[in-house]
């Protein structure tokens, strides 16, 4: 039995049952994120006993971090344009692939150009194949209503697999060693690519339905599939170039990744180190911000569907801002780290529901998925910037804190760049043509 007559079987049961489809491949595209979003992130709570393996300093790990988080990016853009050409489950199958590759070069590295080649380049093009553009996707093509609470729960599997798994990670790699903690990752990753294979299909009429909650197809835009992928991706970044929406929503999500994926992931667990905080406990606070960030980011998209989302993304960078601003004040101790955790958890990726939703009204649902590739390509910049930066003022200050301060900072001018936004009555207007596919 083939894939397709899996999925067909599949999509006649739940269809008897009057469920539809949509949320079957909700569910298979959540169950990969999660296991794949480990693969960007585990590596990060290895920091510390790959450098004292190798007698590497945390700059030349961190580095290779920052190798990968900018290749994750810069793939972004030409990601939605390989999923409008090859369609989501052939491009789900390469990336789940080559993650796996990477995966064990890792474990099986004995020198730094190991280390960049499988921490840095592989694992940094192969979740950069689909990245959050997958979410993107899934939401404009299979949700006409509940969109934002489609996009909040696949982007909460994002994050939250991110972060739930390290705990387990630094367990593993304090009595096991760092290579063994990197194998639960891999073998998840291989089952999920393999489900999602079996189960999911590219679009709604594949099946010969529409979308949910949806009466009537949309109109085909068929300029968006001619010619290769770079000339769709920079098509694509022509047309939404013009449009100021694009450079807010690009200039917040540089700040988005700076002050998360950039700045937690790679150096939360050695600043607490720093103060005497372990990395096991390090790390369980961060699996905290997980949980958290799974409630926070699913009821983003909850609000999204309700409200402006110019006024949330401005609430969500404000509030960030100030928790970081905070944290160097914290003392911390277990009761302030926590409070941060739990703060800082619920607004971790919070952003990406109203972005994603501000970017398919301006830009349309066809080239929505293309243009928030180039759009995450700045949230990626943004987290290989800090990624490095943050390493290297440790190395050279003995101090994580004025990167702390500075994310902060630049967090309250992300909040502020919203105001570019509610100046436009609605935000699909921002874009005319664009948003009409010319």
């Amino acid at each position: 039995m083939n894939a397709l007559a899996i999925s067909d079987g599949l999509f006649r049961r739940l269809q008897a049952r009057g469920i539809h489809y949509a949320w079957a491949v909700l569910v298979v595209t959540f169950l990969y994120s999660l296991a794949a979003s480990t693969a960007m992130t585990v590596p990060s709570v290895l920091v510390v006993p790959i450098a004292n393996e190798f007698g590497w300093g945390l700059g030349d790990v961190s580095s290779a971090m920052a190798l990968r988080l900018f290749l994750f990016g810069a793939m972004a853009p030409f990601a939605g344009a390989f999923l409008v050409k090859y369609g989501l489950r052939r491009m789900m199958l390469v990336s789940g692939s080559l993650s796996v590759i990477g995966l064990i070069l890792a474990i099986t590295m004995t020198s730094k150009f190991q280390l960049w080649l499988s921490l840095g380049v592989v694992l940094g093009v192969a979740p950069g194949l689909t990245a959050l553009v997958v979410t993107a996707a899934v939401g404009t093509r299979w949700f006409a209503k509940r969109r934002g609470l489609a996009i909040g729960v696949l982007t909460a599997s994002i994050a939250t697999g991110q972060l739930l798994f390290l705990p387990v990670a630094a367990w593993l790699s304090d009595h096991w060693g760092w290579r063994m903690a990197l194998v639960p990752t891999a073998v998840a990753v291989a089952l999920c690519t393999i489900v999602y294979a079996l189960i999911a299909r590219d679009n709604p009429s594949d099946l010969g339905i529409t979308a949910f909650g949806e009466t009537e197809p949309p109109p085909r835009r068929p300029a968006l599939t001619g010619g290769n992928a770079l000339a769709i991706s920079f098509s694509a970044l022509r047309d939404a170039s013009g449009s100021p929406a694009f450079w807010v929503l690009f200039g917040s999500f540089f700040v988005c990744g700076l002050s998360s994926y950039g700045l937690m992931g790679p150096h939360f667990v050695p600043l607490c180190a720093d103060f005497g905080v372990t990395a096991v406990t390090a790390a369980s606070l961060l699996a905290v911000m997980g949980v958290c960030d799974f409630f926070g980011t699913i009821g983003s998209g909850w609000l999204s569907d309700r409200y402006d989302s110019r006024w949330l993304l401005s609430w969500y960078y404000g509030l960030r801002g100030l928790s970081l601003i905070w944290l160097p004040f914290s003392g911390f101790t277990m009761f302030g780290l926590s409070i941060f955790a739990v703060f800082f958890g619920l607004d971790y990726i919070a952003t990406v529901p109203p972005s994603v939703k501000i970017a398919a009204q301006a830009f349309g649902r066809d080239r929505a998925p293309v243009v928030f590739g180039w759009i995450f390509a700045g949230h990626q910049l943004g987290a290989a910037v800090m990624a490095s930066a943050a390493g290297i003022v440790r190395d050279d200050f003995a101090t994580y804190l004025p990167s702390f301060f500075a994310a902060g900072v630049f967090c309250m001018f992300a909040s502020a760049s919203m105001l570019v936004l509610l100046g436009k009555r609605n935000p699909a207007r921002t874009a005319p043509a664009i948003a009409a596919g010319h």
